[in-house]
């Protein structure tokens, strides 16, 4: 079996592993190909050469692509209107070059992870082939301010064929895959959903008060609503953020860089913020599934649907977001919505989310 991803050291790698290691213990054979680096002189993080393109026609053409995405994302107008032909044509450029230097047709099962890379997918082989897709990405782009409306819709028909084309689709989260029912009108015929699973703490989180939340992750992309993040800040003072890159001061986070998960069992809520739209409504956070496996009750905005999927859950709107925490200031109460969290963990163990890809075995 053959796995593509993009190990980037945070959540992207979380699943890709997660794979390699569910398909092993079950006795496939599995090699994994890192595309982070896919243009670069070194795959190892951390070396000068990760700055320096790679010899070759097709990497230094995606070397320069990405050059040129970075100036894009400056200005206003070319992240809206420019964004969309470099991204094409960093997709096409993968797609050519992972499928002249992958032998696709040694492999029983092909599976990519993420959408740069998941182009390989249309290429005729006799492999079986899975997309494990993290979220619809034409509109993840556009509410991301990266696409114009009609370069939306045309990059969602791409999109569309591919979901179609591959013998087994799953996004990170069932939500997702009923928010591209209702608006990619995807058949679902193929749909083998892989949820985001985790591995419950040994050691859970214990009470105190006054209680201290936790927001870890990802401090990058528009959806987060660092804005938001720094408002909640603002009325609780006991918010510690983890995570990069380091946010604009201005702010007033208090921002302690990255730390392990295992910080997780020093607070006593974890903290999800998200933007409003459409498909950050029907979205779904990676950190959730960090939180409640170590027994942590999850603070999550009350326009985010389906967290009924997600007990231990704590909806919150900005003027109640006090006083949910309040409710739950007393042991007895937090030790409730605790083991409602931890419970969730255990029933969301990477075993159990990830055994529907035994049918393609």
């Amino acid at each position: 079996m053959l796995l593509v991803a993009q190990l980037d050291g945070f959540a992207n790698g979380v699943k890709p592993a997660a794979v390699a290691e569910f398909l092993r213990d079950h006795g496939a054979d599995v090699e994994v190909v890192d595309t982070y680096y896919l243009s670069r002189a070194s795959t190892h993080a951390g070396s000068p050469a990760t700055k320096l393109p790679r010899p070759g026609l097709r990497r230094l053409a995606i070397y320069a692509v990405e050059a040129a995405s970075l100036l894009t994302r400056r200005g206003r107008f070319g992240r809206r209107r420019l964004s969309y032909y470099t991204l094409l044509a960093d997709y096409r450029l993968r797609k050519s070059l992972l499928a002249s230097r992958l032998p696709l047709d040694e492999f029983d099962l092909v599976v990519c992870e993420h959408p740069q890379d998941a182009g390989l997918l249309t290429v005729k082989t006799s492999a079986q082939t899975f997309y494990d897709c993290p979220n619809p990405w034409a509109d993840e782009l556009y509410y991301e301010g990266r696409l114009t409306e009609r370069q939306r819709h045309k990059l969602r028909r791409l999109e569309t064929a591919l979901f179609e084309h591959v013998d087994g689709l799953s996004f990170s989260w069932e939500s997702y895959a009923r928010y591209a029912a209702q608006h990619y009108g995807i058949s679902g015929r193929n749909l083998k959903q892989l949820n985001w699973g985790c591995t419950p703490a040994e050691q859970r989180a214990a009470f105190a008060s006054p209680p201290r939340i936790v927001y870890i992750g990802s401090l990058s992309s528009k959806f987060i609503d660092l804005p938001l993040l720094a408002r909640l800040s603002r009325l609780y003072p006991h918010i510690d953020v983890y995570g990069g890159p380091e946010p604009d001061p201005a702010l007033g986070l208090n921002y302690l860089g990255w730390a392990p998960p295992t910080v997780l069992q020093s607070y006593q809520f974890g903290l999800i913020t998200c933007t409003k739209d459409e498909i950050r409504r029907d979205g779904f956070s990676a950190k959730h599934l960090d939180y409640i496996s170590y027994g942590l009750p999850v603070l999550v905005p009350a326009w985010r649907r389906h967290l009924d999927l997600l007990r231990g859950s704590v909806a919150y709107e900005e003027d109640t977001f006090v006083s949910e925490i309040e409710a739950l200031s007393d042991e007895t109460p937090w030790r409730a919505r605790s083991d409602e969290a931890y419970a969730q963990a255990n029933s969301l163990t990477w075993e159990k989310t990830l055994r529907p890809l035994l049918e393609l075995l």
